[in-house]
């Protein structure tokens, strides 16, 4: 009888197979990629060097990334920006002890110039990463602090050697930032790519005329066989926001990769009507409250908690939606990503709870034990309109609903990240984005000896917890290690606030296909996917 029951199960599995096969089997022959053309997309700023390496901006990674290619990529087509996938590797390996990752790369690959791409050009790149020689900038070098050594026992085959295991170490690799150079050129020059362009990419450089545009072409010898399928592209740089949005409604432009506010969005879709896709995400950037920690009254953690106790984040999030870049209320980690915390568990930490007037009671209280009621303090915000003025504007509110009354000081753009460093501010507007979803990325910031430490709150509790789940291998053990980090840093001490997390926005033209929105403008950037309809 057993028996004849798997009969039936293993013919009903087989029914689903089939049926699920033949959808997108389907749907891949109604939306076949189509090649040709030049996609158009407008840039906000200038790469300030070529060499990704040692840059954080988006003005090096949207003009430039069609050029490259990586050890790993996250999934073009995974939503939640996690997912790596190899790029240059083809398969690896991971040692039982999580020690060891070997690396079989793909062959074929070559350089734009027609050399081989090999292990050796693969090590280059990473050693130039890990282990820069003096007078070599790396913004990724601590990153692979647990790296001991790069190796390519052969030309095919790259080993990374850890000092302890690592459960973020392969979307680690999967950064975008993270391009294979020609270790030839790195071993003539170390700062020749600062200066120049030579990849393996999808797409070769054409020209870069600074303050208007950068073009590529399609590299006929790309190692993907079939892609890209654009015949081009070309970048055109536009700081205007204004200006950005017009270039796409009036379809001189079909896309801008980083985001649009609401109002540009409901604009671009009431002129252009089904001409128009619009795709949004949460976004891996935050607006946060620095407290500063070393200024009474912000040393005690009962005035830290009143702060956070009086902000409505779940209203916040239904008004402020609709006039600025925020959207879901979250913790520590973007929503709907493997390691952001379940709403049923995030509205038991301080300020996130549904019941805002018994929030703003317990702050109440806490700021009479603290002898902090009505007190005043200046509040210094970013000179930036989006989102920083919606939200500041919203912060000074909700404080004032607890009897605290706050001066907003706006402090120009240029000098914002130095005034933070000094510690010149009482409470401050603190800001993270991130390349790629995963807590060994977006958390060190709140650590003891970070120097992105604004609130400088030298807790060795979260040290200890952020070191656990660091090298924790298992998901379900880190995401336990996390919730624990997470209320000591937003509940138990009140270390930073979180506001509402970020809202990507890309309204682009239908005619764009292949492209898929993740919580990152720095990911999913090579278009080696995309095409265009006609």
């Amino acid at each position: 009888m057993r028996h004849h029951g798997s009969r039936i199960v293993s013919s009903l599995v087989g029914a689903v197979l089939a049926l699920t096969i033949g959808w997108p089997a389907f749907a891949v022959a109604q939306d076949k990629p189509r090649s040709g053309g030049e996609l158009v997309f407008v840039v906000p700023s200038e790469p300030p060097s070529y060499d990704a390496h040692r840059e954080e901006t988006f003005g090096v990674i949207h003009p430039m990334a069609p050029h490259y290619s990586t050890l790993l990529k996250v999934d073009p087509f995974d939503k939640t920006g996690t997912k790596p996938v190899g790029d240059l590797a083809e398969s690896w390996t991971v040692s039982k002890d999580g020690m060891t990752y070997t690396f079989k790369l793909r062959q074929g690959v070559k350089f734009h110039d027609g050399a081989a791409m090999t292990s050796k050009d693969v090590k280059a790149s990473y050693d130039k990463i890990i282990f820069p020689a003096a007078g070599v900038v790396s913004l990724r070098q601590t990153a692979y602090r647990a790296v001991e050594a790069v190796e390519a026992p052969d030309p095919q085959t790259v080993r990374f050697k850890l000092k302890w295991p690592e459960g973020s170490f392969l979307l680690n690799l999967a950064s975008p930032w993270n391009w294979i150079y020609k270790a030839d050129i790195l071993a003539k020059d170390m700062h020749w790519y600062e200066k120049n362009v030579m990849g393996t990419g999808p797409f070769k450089f054409v020209e870069h005329v600074k303050g208007s545009h950068w073009v590529g072409k399609k590299n006929a010898d790309y190692w993907d066989k079939g892609k890209p399928y654009l015949d081009g592209y070309r970048a055109i740089f536009i700081s205007s926001s204004s200006a950005q949005v017009a270039a796409v409604r009036g379809e001189r432009a079909h896309i801008q990769f980083r985001g649009f506010t609401p109002a540009d969005r409901d604009s671009l879709v009431q002129a252009l009507g089904n001409k128009i896709t619009v795709q949004e995400s949460p976004w891996d950037c935050i607006l946060m409250v620095a407290m500063n920690h070393q200024k009474k009254p912000f040393d005690d953690k009962r005035v830290r908690r009143a702060m956070t106790l009086a902000l409505d984040r779940y209203d916040a999030s239904k008004n402020l939606s609709k006039i600025a870049i925020v959207k879901e209320v979250a913790g520590i980690q973007v929503p709907g990503t493997p390691f952001a915390t379940p709403p049923d568990e995030l509205v038991k930490l301080a300020g996130y709870s549904r019941d805002i007037n018994a929030s703003r009671a317990e702050a109440r209280k806490l700021l009479k034990e603290a002898g902090a009621e009505g007190i005043s303090f200046t509040f210094k915000n970013r000179g930036i309109p989006q989102p920083y003025e919606p939200i500041g504007i919203w912060l000074i509110d909700q404080w004032r609903q607890v009897g605290l009354t706050v001066k907003q000081e706006i402090i120009e753009a240029s000098a914002y990240h130095p005034m933070l460093k000094r510690g010149d501010f009482e409470t401050a507007m603190d800001f993270q984005c991130g390349f790629i979803v995963e807590p060994d990325l977006d958390l060190p910031r709140f650590l003891s000896d970070s120097s992105a430490n604004y609130g400088k709150s030298g807790d060795k509790v979260l040290d200890d917890l952020y070191n656990r789940q660091a090298r924790a291998t298992d998901s379900e053990e880190r995401k336990k290690i996390l919730r624990v980090f997470e209320r000591r840093l937003l509940d138990e001490e009140v270390h930073s606030m979180m506001t509402l997390q970020w809202n990507r926005i890309i309204p682009h033209n239908a005619k764009v296909k292949g492209w898929t929105i993740t919580p990152s403008h720095y990911l999913n950037n090579q278009l080696d996917t995309v095409w265009l309809a006609e």
